[in-house]
């Protein structure tokens, strides 16, 4: 069974929570006159599996890409989950080859060195420069009337999740397999600048067949264990898109330690 709500969400970058849960890393975001909150994966909850997630961040997309981007209007948009739109299939769309992607820490010790790091750079930035705007492709949830959000206290409750690979996977969360619906956090800056970021699990597989589902039970992980750094991922984004991406360099060192209301 695929994501019904399977769909990308399109708005302004207004807060953020670093640590309001271990495997999610929360960004509010304004829509109009609409609140929603995206619950951005750092970490796997996967059985039996590591819980590092894979990474891959590119500064170059598709032009025909950004400029259908660029033309949503604000807010949530369900999509087809068909080639020659804006739905992803890290598998099929050939933007980036998965290969390139590592697995990076969710949080370690030190500064800009693991993934809440790089996701709280370019999310601040996002919110520091005028006419940004951030994309998220996944599962939407709500509006859920009578319901304040859990972590941002907004009502009613609104947001998008499942910002990663939606393919590949076996066991329990088999039924959320299917082609073109994969997610990925992209932010567009001011000056056409673009910032793209796309999440897989080791407990997934890159090897799928026309419902995205493994080929056999089998199937190679798609990733074997390693340790990861910041400077391996953003080699390996150097040559991860059809166009040369260009790994982002400018970090910071902020590690915001803010607690769940």
């Amino acid at each position: 069974m695929a994501l019904s709500t399977y769909g990308i969400l399109k708005g302004t970058v207004v807060g953020h929570l670093r640590d309001a849960d271990d495997d999610h890393y929360q960004i509010l975001v304004r829509c109009g006159t609409t609140l929603h909150r995206i619950a951005s994966n750092v970490k796997s909850s996967a059985p039996k599996s590591p819980s590092t997630v894979l990474f891959l961040s590119a500064t170059s997309l598709p032009e025909a890409y950004t400029k259908s981007l660029q033309a949503l209007a604000p807010g949530y948009k369900k999509l087809p989950s068909k080639p020659a739109g804006l739905a992803l299939d890290y598998v099929r769309s050939g933007i980036f080859k998965t290969g390139n992607m590592k697995p990076l820490p969710p949080d370690a010790p030190g500064a800009d060195n693991d993934l809440k790091d790089l996701l709280e750079t370019a999310v601040i930035k996002a919110m520091q420069q005028s006419g940004a705007v951030i994309y998220a492709l996944g599962a939407k949830w709500g509006p859920e009337q009578g319901k304040a959000d859990k972590y941002f206290k907004f009502s009613p409750g609104n947001g998008i999740h499942d910002i990663h690979m939606n393919q590949g996977n076996d066991g329990s969360y088999k039924k959320d397999n299917g082609v073109y619906q994969d997610g990925a956090l992209i932010i567009e800056y001011p000056g056409n600048k673009w910032r793209a970021f796309f999440f897989a699990f080791q407990s997934q597989t890159f090897d799928t067949d026309d419902a995205g589902n493994p080929r056999t039970s089998t199937a190679t992980p798609a990733a074997k264990p390693k340790k990861a750094t910041v400077s391996a991922q953003a080699a390996a984004s150097k040559k991860s898109a059809k166009k040369p991406v260009k790994p982002a360099t400018k970090k910071t060192s902020t590690k915001r330690k803010t607690k769940p209301a």
